[in-house]
């Protein structure tokens, strides 16, 4: 989350909304912010911490573990229509990659905005696709694995 808060200026940029939930209550997110989080990102985590007291926002998003009482940790794009686009759930010994988050919204307003498609490991200024019935057993003309990296 810390990591997130760092870009969270990039991602205001971009027309994100970043919103962090968890079945912790108000206060333990006061106290982690004050004790933990304002060490860690000057002034904090500047966006908000919301309560899913009793999991069921983590119940409806997939990542609520009944038995331990906790959100699983993840991270959902949800574009402005409402509709859950990417996600991304992990153990909680592998962090996620901030970097990956930017680049998947970034390609995800690309293809909203252009109708386009964007291959593996797309980022902006890199090929992308037209969808069309002429480009069905024809990708391999205009994409190929190491455009990827």
């Amino acid at each position: 989350m810390s990591a997130v808060a760092v870009k969270y200026g990039e991602l205001k940029a971009l027309g994100v909304e970043v919103l962090a939930i968890s079945v912790d209550s108000r206060f333990v997110h006061k106290i982690w912010q004050e004790e933990e989080l304002s060490k860690m990102v000057p002034g904090g985590v500047p966006f908000p911490m919301l309560s899913d007291a009793g999991g069921r926002v983590g119940e409806v998003y997939g990542v609520y573990d009944e038995a331990a009482g906790v959100d699983i940790r993840g991270r959902f794009i949800i574009d402005p229509d409402f509709v859950i686009r990417a996600m991304e759930v992990m153990t909680p010994e592998v962090g996620r990659n901030v970097a990956e988050l930017l680049r998947q919204v970034k390609a995800f307003q690309h293809v909203r905005a252009t109708g386009e498609v964007t291959p593996s490991g797309w980022t902006p200024g890199k090929p992308t696709l037209k969808p069309s019935p002429a480009l069905a057993g024809k990708v391999w003309k205009e994409w190929t694995p190491d455009k990827a990296f």
